[in-house]
């Protein structure tokens, strides 16, 4: 997850879809192709959480007309995403790793690259991340903070689109991940198809898109779990003071309430 929401750069061209699931580094991922490509990426996790309303709510559609079954049901996918990744260069992490055909016919011209890491590290990293997205108390914890009241039903049509894909809800499995590189590998062209591990820095990814190596600039290292763990644990506590704060003025109504009744 990102640190913050990216915003659109007007006639922005779209070049890399992100294929890598969530926990596979896609934040690090995100930052250089900040650098490389000039412009904002669409990362999913962070833009669905830390952008406007009408990002996670665009998303929840998009995905609760996934797979599409009908004309419309295409065309609302398509008309959904090209209006919420015009002015980006790229987009990565959930839910884009899952709607990659989509975006292939989006983004005819645009390269898919898939982030990777040790099957065993994600699926143990990913344990934390889906136990604290699921847990029961969410939905009403964060009911009075915009955005993230729909957080759960997003989580919902997600846990939906795995199924579809991976026969898994959640908590996810080695069989996810396994299933999501075959997944690739039967979609996406071989010519067009990038695995890409962040832990080998600028080269492979510069070879890919063609692109010179920057010249003193770190490879970025954004640690994911850190971020998630920080972000779940601010905004739960800003859920239950402003849930305070509202029943602080409910009650000093009531007080009021009573004390002019009793007066009169």
């Amino acid at each position: 997850m990102g640190q913050q929401a990216s915003v659109p750069k007007p006639g922005a061209k779209f070049q890399v879809i992100g294929a890598g699931l969530s926990r596979t580094g896609t934040a690090s991922f995100s930052r250089a192709l900040e650098i490389l490509l000039d412009g904002p990426v669409y990362h999913g996790g962070t833009q669905t959480t830390m952008g406007p309303e009408v990002e996670i709510t665009s998303w929840i559609k998009i995905l609760s007309h996934w797979p599409p079954r009908t004309d419309a049901d295409a065309r609302l996918i398509r008309d959904l995403m090209a209006s919420r990744l015009d002015g980006y260069t790229a987009i990565t992490d959930t839910p884009g790793s899952g709607l990659v055909p989509e975006l292939m016919a989006l983004y005819p011209s645009a390269t898919v690259i898939c982030t990777v890491r040790d099957p065993a590290s994600w699926v143990k990293s990913l344990e934390g991340v889906s136990n604290a997205a699921t847990m029961w108390f969410l939905r009403g914890v964060l009911f009075p903070l915009p955005t993230l009241r729909y957080f759960v039903d997003f989580i919902n049509v997600l846990s939906e689109a795995w199924i579809e894909l991976y026969g898994e809800r959640g908590p996810l499995t080695r069989q996810t991940y396994d299933r999501h590189i075959a997944w690739l590998k039967e979609v996406v062209p071989e010519d067009r198809l990038v695995f890409f591990d962040v832990k080998d820095g600028w080269e492979p990814l510069c070879k890919a898109l063609g692109k010179e190596v920057p010249d003193g600039v770190p490879f970025p290292r954004i640690n994911d779990g850190e971020a998630i763990d920080r972000f779940a644990k601010k905004h739960v506590r800003r859920g239950l003071v402003r849930w305070a704060g509202m029943v602080a003025g409910v009650v000093a109504v009531w007080n009021n309430d009573i004390t002019t009744n009793v007066v009169g």
